[in-house]
This record gives structure tokens, C-alpha cells and sequence, in this order.
């Protein structure tokens, strides 16, 4: 006999037994049950106890529990794939964050209309309610089993396990290479739903085989299926390449190049209208604005290290006149030789620069994403240089900066995280780098906000704060960066004289607040799904005239709101009233004025707002009034 522990109690069991049978002794309830913890280690009901034990129980809506769920859907899917489609190679079939995928060698291409087959087929085993079954094996043993099914993806994983055994799970007739641990029984499994098919290269290699990949998602209840699938509606409405086309804000055309954009006018407008708030608010707070070249010599980027660890990111060089140039992937060294263009003192610091800088680097074009994921971008770069006395009033500068910034665009949601040392392949005296590092905590600490610490999660040139806005669907989005530079002020020899008369490193606080203008302008389309607010919007107003004989009143109160500062543009088409209104809110424009001959005799207007419907007539003061008071406040209603 052994004793096992869970949750309190104790019980005395046959050794041998699994733990589902030590939860019956237990008299431990083991609905919703699927797994089990053994200290660190998470393993299945069905494992067999040899020796006393002590353990947790894993339940299907606990975070764990979760994964163990989309990770059997995964093998749930493979195997009725397995079923539909013989002759099926089976790469890998991983949970991730919301769902999971399986990457497969299929022997015919599969298109959209095979989900629903594949669906019901999981349903029908789902219904036949198999066990996973868990075996172990020698690697050898492994490599000829899967060698025999000339199953070249798993002997390929086999060679690059470490351990001398390898587990393997049966779900019926599919068998696959897998640590666990699983469900119980397939019929834990009930409310799936597969969501679409990809590409993607074996390992992620382009190099490689080009792989089927299918994601689908797998929830414990129906409710939970169902509103999942609303929220990936909603995201659905709110993709920002999407509603970039349907408003005409920007555009990525093959014939530029991926990843490249060109900013229509009403984008461009938003884009403006950024930009000239953040010079305004740099300025505010003592920033010096700078220009730098869209290219620098090779021997520049020798200098800063990027030819030597950020190569592969780069465009390739222009040779002109023998000597090479490169465009730029980072603004950081102009900023570096700016910086060094003369001799400075402490008197001098903080001395911070900053600049609207366009980069360039080659991502993959797998990888590229509308505004998100992009090859040319704007960042809103800073850099400060300072005494180690000013570095936390800087620091503290800096994310007030940010989150007034971030606020001010309707983002009052955020997550904060810090940084700190790699522990191999840094940069920089570990004094230095144990400085930063408090100095970051402690700016945080003073200004009462909660953060998390990534330990080690630091670049490998210095520590660093993040901060993630969050959006109206609860999504978080990399914005703000304020990381310390011990690389290239050591590489450019930066210098100032101290009160001593000697010469010292000056601290250097690399930040982003915004990130990129075009990754910032993709969160705020998919945060207001498109409807600016109205100090942002392209166009603020379009005023709609009812008949013919009002267009010179509309054209006056047009010209007196135009020289008011207020975007606004008549709509005089031929087309009825309702569908000029039904064209302006499929635009998102904020404000429609509609004007009929009792509007233009009484000096009114009636006015409907997007999203809220008619507000009434207003006299034009009334209505001028409002939209300067909503503009002037930055409202984001």
C-alpha cells in the first residue's frame, strides 16, 4: 500500500493504482477533473502511482486546464484528419493563446469548404467517447516506428529530444509524438470550432516544406464558444486593414512593395494631426526636434554594431562613388552623432533630442501585417543624456509623457512591465546596469504604479520599462518603451565634463512613447473600430442640404466653419437625403447636418451624430460651440 495526499486528505491506496482511482479513495469529487500536478510536473488521471504522493488536481476551466483542452482539440482534429485523409504527415500541433493548430503534409490541398467535414468527424469521435492513451518508448524504438510510416517529421523531432525515452498518445487509430499530458477521453471535448486554414513553412524555415496549417478553438461550454466567436466577430469589424480600404486612409500595393505604405489623404490627415500634437507636447517638456538621413555609411552602422548583430534585418547596401551606404533600420546613431558634435558639460544636460525618424528593415513577408507588421515605419524617437543624479526625474518624465500621451488617444487601460539584466551577452558595467535597473523600479514605485518584472527580459544594451495600451476588446498592443543604452554611448565614446573637470559616460534613456506611427495608427482604427473622434476624424462634418435652393446657406455655414478650423465638406450630389446621410455614416464621419428650408430660414441645423442618431436642431452658434469645445478638450467620446 502508499498513501497519496490531495486537497487536504489522505488516503491509503494499492500501489499501482492511477489517480483517478486515489481520487475515489480520496472521496475526492472529479467532475471537471482532467489532470494532475506532481510538484512541477502536470500529468493525466491515468497516471500510475508506485510510491507515496502528494498532488493537485487540474480542473478544465483553470488556466492549465485550458491548455490541456486546446492541446487534445489539436489531436482531437489529427485524428479525424487522419480519418478523411489518408496518407497525412502530421508536423506539429501545438495550443496557443485562444485556440490551436495543426501543421500537416496533406496529400491533396485543402480548402474552406473541408472545415465542416472535418468538424463533424471530430464530433462523431468525440461522441465515441476514446481514451487518450499514454505509452512510453526508447528514441530508438520511436525513430523505427515513425520510420516505418516514413514519417519524416516526427523522426526529426525524435533526434532533437535530449531524454533516451519518448511518450507517444493513441486516440484511436491516430497515434502521435507528444509529451501530454491529455483529456482523459475524447469526450471531454464538445464545443470546438475550426476557424481557418494557413501556410507554413516547416520550422518556420522558408527554406522548408510549405505545411497546411489549421487553427481552430475549443472551449468547455457552449457559452464559452459562443461569445469567443462574437469577439472574433467584433475583432473581425474592427481589422484595420479592412476599414483602412473602406475609409480610404492608407494603402499596401504590390506594385511599391510589401510592407510599404502610402497614406491617402484621410489617413494622412490623422496622421497630421498626431504628429503636430507630439511636436507640441515635446516641446512642452524641453525636447529639441531633429532630422536625420534616410542613410548612413556603412562605417556608421559598423560603428553602432548593427553590421555585426543586426545585419540580417537590414537592406542591402548601395554602393555610390565606391563607398557603401545603407538605409537606416534605427535612428539611434544619428542621434549618437548629434550628440557628439561638440564638447558638452553637465551644465548642458539633460540635453534631449527627438524625432519623427522613418526606418526601414526587411521582415519576412510572411510575416507582415497591414500597419502592424511593416518593412518602412515612423518611430517617435527620444533620446535623453543625463548625470546619473537626473536619470530618475527623467525617468519619471518620461512615463508621465507616455501616459498622458496614451490617455489623450483613449487609451486609459495599460499594462506596465520592467525588464532587467540578460544573464549572458549584455553590455555595460554591472553597476551600471544594477543603477537603471533601480532607478526604473524606483520611478515606478513613486508614482504608485503596479508593474510586472521580467526577469532577465532585457535588451541586451539595458533595462527597460514597457508599456502595453489596452484596447476596447481588451487587447493588449506594445506602444511605449523607455530602455537604457549602455552600447551606443560606449561605441560613439559620448562625453561630457563633469563639475570635477573630468570627463564621464552620460546615462542614455532610449524611448518610443507612441512606437511607430504606423503600428499606433493600426491600434487606434481597430480601438474606435474606425469612428475617430471628432478631433481626429479626416472629415468632422458633412452637411447634407435637402433641396437645391439652401446650397448657398449650406455654402456659408461651410466657409464660416471651415475658417473656424473645422474639417468639413457638402454633400451635393444627387443622391436622397437618407442615402447622403447612410453614405457619411458608413464613413464614420462624426457629425452630419442636414438642412432644409426651415433650417436656412431659421439660421439651424439638424444634427446627427455617428453611432447616436439625431440630436435635434441647434442654432449654427450653438452647434460652432460644440464641436470647438469637443475639438479643444481632445474629447474621445
Amino acid at each position: 500500500m502508499i498513501t497519496v495526499n490531495c486537497s487536504g486528505k489522505s488516503a491509503q491506496i494499492e500501489k499501482g493504482s492511477n489517480i483517478f482511482q486515489a481520487l475515489k479513495a480520496l472521496e475526492l469529487p472529479t467532475k471537471n477533473l482532467v489532470a494532475a500536478k506532481i510538484g512541477d510536473r502536470l500529468v493525466d488521471l491515468s497516471t500510475i502511482l508506485e510510491e507515496n504522493t502528494s498532488f493537485e488536481v487540474i480542473s478544465i476551466d483553470s488556466p492549465e486546464g485550458r491548455d490541456i483542452l486546446l492541446h487534445s482539440s489539436a489531436h482531437l482534429m489529427a485524428a479525424a484528419i487522419n480519418k478523411l485523409f489518408p496518407g497525412t504527415k502530421f508536423a506539429i500541433g501545438p495550443s496557443i493563446k485562444d485556440g490551436f493548430y495543426y501543421d500537416l503534409d496533406l496529400p491533396r490541398p485543402l480548402i474552406e469548404e473541408d472545415l465542416p467535414k472535418i468538424e463533424a468527424e471530430m464530433k462523431k469521435i468525440s461522441d465515441e467517447n476514446i481514451k487518450f492513451v499514454r505509452k512510453t518508448m526508447t528514441k530508438e524504438d520511436a525513430l523505427a516506428f515513425f520510420g516505418v510510416r516514413s514519417d519524416n517529421y516526427k523522426v526529426e523531432l525524435i533526434h532533437d529530444i535530449p531524454d533516451p525515452t519518448v511518450s507517444i498518445y493513441e486516440l484511436g487509430d491516430f497515434i502521435d509524438l507528444c509529451r501530454g499530458p491529455h483529456l482523459p477521453s475524447s469526450g471531454y471535448i464538445k464545443h470546438f470550432k475550426l476557424m481557418s486554414i494557413a501556410g507554413a513553412y516547416w520550422r518556420g524555415d522558408e527554406k522548408r516544406q510549405m505545411l497546411t496549417r489549421i487553427y481552430g478553438t475549443s472551449y468547455s461550454t457552449k457559452d464559452g464558444l459562443e461569445e469567443h466567436i462574437k469577439r472574433l466577430e467584433e475583432i473581425a469589424k474592427r481589422d484595420h486593414r479592412i476599414l483602412g480600404k473602406q475609409l480610404e486612409l492608407f494603402i499596401i500595393d504590390e506594385h511599391v512593395g510589401g510592407g510599404l505604405v502610402i497614406w491617402q489623404p484621410n489617413g494622412a490627415v490623422v496622421r497630421e494631426i498626431i504628429e503636430n500634437f507630439w511636436r507640441a507636447e515635446h516641446r512642452k517638456r524641453g525636447y529639441e526636434i531633429v532630422y536625420s538621413p534616410h542613410v548612413g555609411k556603412a562605417d556608421l552602422w559598423r560603428t553602432s554594431g548593427h553590421l555585426g548583430f543586426y545585419a540580417d534585418n537590414m537592406y542591402p547596401a548601395m554602393e555610390l562613388e565606391t563607398v557603401e551606404y545603407y538605409a537606416r533600420p534605427m535612428n539611434c546613431p544619428f542621434h549618437m552623432v548629434n550628440y557628439a558634435s561638440k564638447v558638452r558639460s553637465y551644465r548642458d544636460l539633460p540635453y534631449r533630442t527627438a524625432e519623427l525618424g522613418t526606418v526601414y528593415r526587411f521582415e519576412r513577408s510572411g510575416a507582415l501585417h497591414g500597419l502592424l507588421r511593416v518593412r518602412g515605419f515612423t518611430q517617435d524617437d527620444a533620446h535623453i543624456f543625463c548625470t546619473p543624479e537626473q536619470l530618475k526625474q527623467e525617468v519619471v518624465g518620461v512615463v508621465k509623457f507616455a501616459i498622458h500621451l496614451l490617455e489623450t488617444f483613449g487609451f486609459k487601460k495599460y499594462e506596465i512591465f520592467l525588464s532587467t539584466r540578460p544573464k549572458e551577452g549584455y553590455v555595460g558595467e554591472i553597476e551600471k546596469w544594477d543603477i537603471a535597473e533601480n532607478t526604473l523600479r524606483e520611478a515606478l514605485s513613486e508614482m504608485g504604479l503596479s508593474f510586472d518584472v521580467d526577469e532577465g527580459g532585457g535588451a541586451f544594451y539595458g533595462p527597460k520599462i514597457d508599456i502595453k495600451i489596452v484596447d476596447a476588446l481588451g487587447r493588449p498592443w506594445q506602444c511605449t518603451t523607455c530602455q537604457f543604452d549602455f552600447n551606443n554611448p560606449e561605441r560613439f565614446d559620448l562625453t561630457y565634463t563633469g563639475e570635477d573637470g573630468k570627463e564621464h559616460r552620460p546615462y542614455t534613456i532610449h524611448r518610443a512613447l507612441l512606437g511607430s506611427m504606423e503600428r499606433f495608427m493600426g491600434c487606434l482604427i481597430e480601438h474606435y473600430a474606425g469612428a475617430f473622434p471628432v478631433w481626429l476624424a479626416p472629415t468632422q462634418v458633412v452637411i447634407v442640404p435637402i433641396i437645391d435652393g439652401v446650397l448657398d446657406y449650406c455654402r456659408s455655414l461651410k466657409d464660416r466653419l471651415f475658417d473656424a478650423g473645422i474639417r468639413i465638406r457638402i454633400d451635393e450630389g444627387s443622391d436622397r437625403m437618407n442615402a447622403k446621410i447612410r453614405n457619411a455614416e458608413l464613413k464614420k464621419v462624426p457629425y452630419v447636418v442636414v438642412v432644409g428650408a426651415k433650417e436656412a430660414e431659421a439660421g439651424k441645423v439638424s444634427v446627427r451624430r455617428h453611432g447616436k442618431g439625431d440630436l435635434g436642431q441647434m442654432t449654427t452658434e450653438e452647434f460652432e460651440a460644440r464641436l470647438l469645445a469637443e475639438i479643444k478638450e481632445r474629447s474621445i467620446e
